[in-house]
């Protein structure tokens, strides 16, 4: 019995990266204000930047997108697409966004406004510039075994169910407005949630006449652990599993740039008539038509496939088990890591890995550019840069300092994934010479994608 798990498909069309030398990325650095989003794509070797929309398609997805039906209404690539929603979710209404922020911004729109109160296991950056552009609060309620990045737990990315009884007390059940859950919880290192969790969550915010909604964009990784951790499941399917996911919601966003393995799509479902008309009136002002919804027809025919082929649990047993390894090399060379790892990325612990540089200094973004410039390897920054906050003239660090080293679906072999285990062990050796940074500039909103940066240089003593 050999224990090397392979990729379960064969490489049929390959894509050039660029090598660069490090004064070449010393200047792109410069140029882009410090800031990862600002590089140009071709002066990245290895894009570790996010696993939204850069899956590579297989060769039945591509044979889908030929056959796309590009009418304005009532395309049947539509109606493709929403069997195959509805067979997994149940859901009675399928409307489809060109991404999930698109999805959340139109259900945002709907239910939220000020006084209204959002919980979460944890809200990922998009969602809670959407939920709190609307005026509501978006309040993240993780179980504490999340803030504990050293210490092994099988679902981490659970909501505290004492916290969201205590919150819906506090604030009345009439104001808020649903809860959503984050499968996986991507803010907390991917960590999956349980379903127990979900259930129990149902069943408390059903008592209130609250609906429950999933964050669903990586719901097959979500399945995946249950199936590998949670009693009673090891004998079900990872789509049975999936449904009985769905089947204590009352609806879901999605992001398809996940687990649907396509470069753009998503879509909102959900079971309540009246949210469902309002969303679609919301749709054909900003999005399109209903059966269209900012997408080519090509690409409701890509989604519908990929939301089938990430089911395959060879598939399933490939990704998590390729991402497992790559956290596993850093971890036995005595990086600091996010354990255990999730579903779709590594992620660094920048407060251990950079214990002399303050949450003020952003430890994580100082470490993502010390692993491009060692490596032309991009990552994501998720800590104070992403989340902190200036509270009555005072810096509020992030619960969380990491770097996230995101893994595209498909796209990297495992000589890539060496290259860039090797690349971020030579910077934690030189970790004690690594500066902060300061921000420069920064918009109001998600000012993580676009701020400016410079490190923050010690002032030296004269004589």
């Amino acid at each position: 019995m050999t224990n090397t798990i392979i990729e379960p498909f064969k490489i049929k069309s390959v894509e050039p990266i660029s090598f660069t030398t490090r004064e070449y990325r010393q200047k792109a650095l410069r140029e882009a204000h410090y800031n990862l989003f600002l590089l140009r794509a071709d002066d990245v070797l290895i894009d570790l930047l996010t696993d939204s929309g850069t899956a590579a398609m297989s060769s039945r997805q591509w044979a889908a997108i030929m056959d796309g039906d590009e009418s304005y209404a009532g395309s049947r690539s539509f109606f493709k697409f929403e069997k195959v929603v509805k067979d997994l979710t149940r859901f009675n209404f399928v409307i489809p966004t060109h991404q999930g922020r698109a999805a959340e911004k139109i259900l945002f729109t709907v239910v939220g406004g000020r006084g209204k109160v959002i919980p979460s296991n944890t809200h990922f950056d998009t969602t809670r510039a959407n939920v709190e552009f609307s005026g509501a609060a978006a309040v993240d309620l993780p179980v504490p075994s999340a803030l504990e990045t050293d210490k092994r737990s099988d679902f981490k990315g659970d909501i505290d169910l004492n916290r969201l009884k205590d919150l819906i007390r506090k604030v009345g059940a009439a104001n808020i407005p649903l809860c959503i859950l984050t499968v996986t919880n991507n803010s907390v290192g991917g960590q999956p949630v349980s379903m127990r969790n979900i259930r129990e969550t149902s069943a408390l915010l059903n008592k209130h006449g609250i609906p429950l909604f999933l964050d669903a964009c990586r719901f097959a990784e979500n399945a995946f652990f249950i199936k590998l951790r949670e009693p009673g499941y090891k004998d079900k399917s990872v789509h049975d599993i999936a449904q009985e996911m769905f089947s204590y919601a009352d609806g879901c966003t999605m992001s398809a740039k996940k687990d649907a393995l396509v470069n753009i799509g998503g879509f909102l479902a959900l079971n309540d008539a009246a949210i469902a008309e309002k969303s679609r009136s919301l749709l054909i002002m900003t999005e399109g038509f209903p059966t269209y919804g900012g997408l080519a027809g090509r690409d409701l025919d890509a989604m519908a496939q990929g939301l089938e082929e990430v089911l395959d649990e060879d598939y399933l047993k490939y990704r998590i088990r390729s991402v497992e390894y790559f956290g596993d090399k850093l971890e036995k060379a005595g990086v600091p890591v996010l354990v255990p790892t999730g579903g779709h990325a590594v992620f660094l612990d920048a407060k251990r890995f950079l214990p002399h540089v303050p949450a003020h200094q952003y430890p994580g973004q100082a470490i993502a550019v010390e692993v491009y410039l060692e490596g032309g390897i991009r990552s994501v920054e998720i800590g104070s840069v992403m989340f902190g906050r200036e509270t009555d003239g005072e810096f509020v660090g992030a619960g969380l300092e990491l770097v996230r080293l995101a893994i595209p679906r498909r796209v990297y072999t495992q000589s890539h994934i060496d290259y860039a285990a090797e690349a971020i062990i030579e910077v934690f050796k030189r970790r004690e010479r690594i500066p902060g940074y300061r921000i420069t500039y920064e918009p109001p909103y998600l000012r993580h994608f676009t701020a400016h940066f410079e490190p923050v240089v010690k002032e030296t003593t004269p004589g």
